[in-house]
């Protein structure tokens, strides 16, 4: 996993040392580093622990003809440990590969989780996720898919995933944001973004 470095100098970050503590399924990178203050200086020496855990696609499969979006829910461990219900309402999503596009992975992980087929797609955004802490980026995307046969459980067995798919109209999904129903970052941004492109998508797609 390499450093990205765009739209600034290198030279305004000094990386004193890059020392992995923990390799697991995950990885634990220690960072000692300096970096050049707003009013020219330089701060003393700032040491974090980064969660390296790859670099990630994430869909929204939309129906535009019904108006409506396949959404998930599965099991997730980070959830429990913040006290939360474990079962969270999602979109598809997954780590992007050595190999593997993220095009590649939106068609393969929209098909292992929803069952569904990409007709068309659009780029959403490609964001950090929590950059705070780790240097994980999400590449999301706008499919769009025939929700009319969609639903059911999914997932490989062999990593013990168990998704639950079905679907619901865009309004009623809002409506799960406002009441807390949905609380999954990405999910969210996703959502919002279609409440804004919903008329355009629709007007493109079902032309």
């Amino acid at each position: 996993m390499g450093v990205l470095i765009v739209s600034f100098s290198k030279d305004d970050v000094d990386v004193q040392s890059i020392t992995t503590r923990f390799q697991g399924y995950f990885r634990i990178d220690e960072y000692r580093v300096r970096h050049r203050t707003f009013a020219g200086g330089w701060t003393g020496t700032v040491v974090r622990e980064i969660f390296e855990r790859g670099h990630a696609v994430a869909v929204l499969p939309y129906d535009p003809v019904l108006d409506r979006v396949v959404l998930i829910e599965q099991y997730r461990t980070g959830a429990l440990a913040a006290g939360r219900d474990p079962w969270l309402v999602e979109i598809v999503a997954g780590i992007i590969e050595p190999g593997e596009s993220p095009e590649d992975v939106a068609h393969r992980e929209t098909l292992e989780e929803s069952g569904g087929v990409i007709l068309d797609m659009v780029p959403v955004v490609d964001a950090l996720m929590s950059p705070g802490g780790s240097s994980e980026t999400m590449k999301l995307f706008c499919a769009k898919v025939d929700s009319s046969t969609l639903g059911g459980l999914h997932g490989l067995a062999e990593e013990n995933e168990d998704i639950r798919v079905f679907t619901l109209s865009v309004d009623e999904a809002l409506e799960w944001i406002k009441s807390g129903r949905i609380s999954n970052g990405t999910a969210l941004i996703a959502l919002y973004w279609l409440a804004l492109e919903r008329n355009r998508l629709r007007a493109m797609w079902n032309s």
